[in-house]
């Protein structure tokens, strides 16, 4: 049996590549605490990709993984406003490697404020939510979207364009 690692034991982000493969009999997916290498509070796409490589990369460090997933949520300054960035990286024992970025939605002023002043987004959501753990749960996403969009469905979508480049070089090459 294959085993594929997502650089994180975070429910939401195991759930979301488990969710791509489950008619997959020979893959098991385990969850591997790895550094991302960024701040704790990505502030850019280009910073939140880099965390995703650094964990997809991290994974690989236990020898029987196959294939490596990195997932990291930050994010990033628009003229729009302070937006949700995700990013994933898919990286195998080859070195072959593939990135993507997720949806984006625009954090309200009273949250992005506190967030350009230094505050975590998870702490700034748990309070702004009244829960523990939203990051693990549905995220920042669910609460704005009431729970249209979670945390989880949003990784999910980069997992599967992860997945579809991959398959896709392995065919041309």
């Amino acid at each position: 049996m294959d085993i594929y690692a997502v650089g994180s034991k975070n429910p939401a982000k195991l759930e979301a590549v488990r969710s791509v493969f489950t008619d997959v009999k020979t893959v098991d997916i385990i969850g591997v605490d790895v550094n991302s290498n960024v701040s704790a509070q990505p502030f850019s796409d280009e910073e939140t990709m880099e965390g995703a490589i650094s964990r997809a990369k991290g994974c690989l460090i236990d020898e029987r993984v196959k294939v490596g997933f990195g997932l990291e949520g930050g994010v990033t300054e628009t003229k729009a406003g302070l937006m949700l960035c995700n990013w994933g990286a898919l990286m195998d024992r080859n070195g072959e490697m593939t990135v993507a970025s997720g949806a984006k939605i625009i954090l309200p002023d009273h949250l992005a404020v506190q967030v350009r002043a230094g505050k975590e987004l998870g702490d700034v959501i748990d309070r702004f939510a009244k829960e523990r753990d939203v990051r693990k749960k549905g995220g920042t996403v669910g609460i704005l979207t009431n729970g249209l969009i979670t945390r989880s469905m949003m990784f999910e979508h980069i997992v599967r364009l992860l997945v579809g480049q991959y398959e896709f070089q392995k065919q041309k090459s």
